[in-house]
């Protein structure tokens, strides 16, 4: 059995995924979430408003948040602008 992926606190932001919040139209001011990067070891952090607590009792059954994580949403106008800069593989 393959081991249990875990995030690299040392990792750090390579490139911006998409367009920022403010090209976006969907923030004011000094605001920059909701935004999505990758980092330079491959791995993608995502800044979002947590809605952990709002979702918990209501996820599918095959679905957890695990001690530790955090469920985050994002805008559909940040992930499809994005999607460009996803690889396939």
């Amino acid at each position: 059995m393959p081991d249990k992926w875990e995030a690299d606190p040392s990792a750090s932001f390579s490139r911006r995924l998409g367009k920022s919040s403010h090209e976006l139209g969907q923030t004011s001011g000094n605001s920059s979430c909701p935004d999505i990067w990758e980092l330079d070891n491959g791995d993608i952090a995502v800044i979002g408003q947590d809605l952990t607590s709002s979702y918990e009792a209501r996820l599918p059954d095959d679905v957890s948040v695990d001690p530790g994580e955090r469920l985050v949403v994002i805008p559909r106008k940040t992930i499809i602008a994005a999607k460009a800069d996803i690889p396939d593989a």
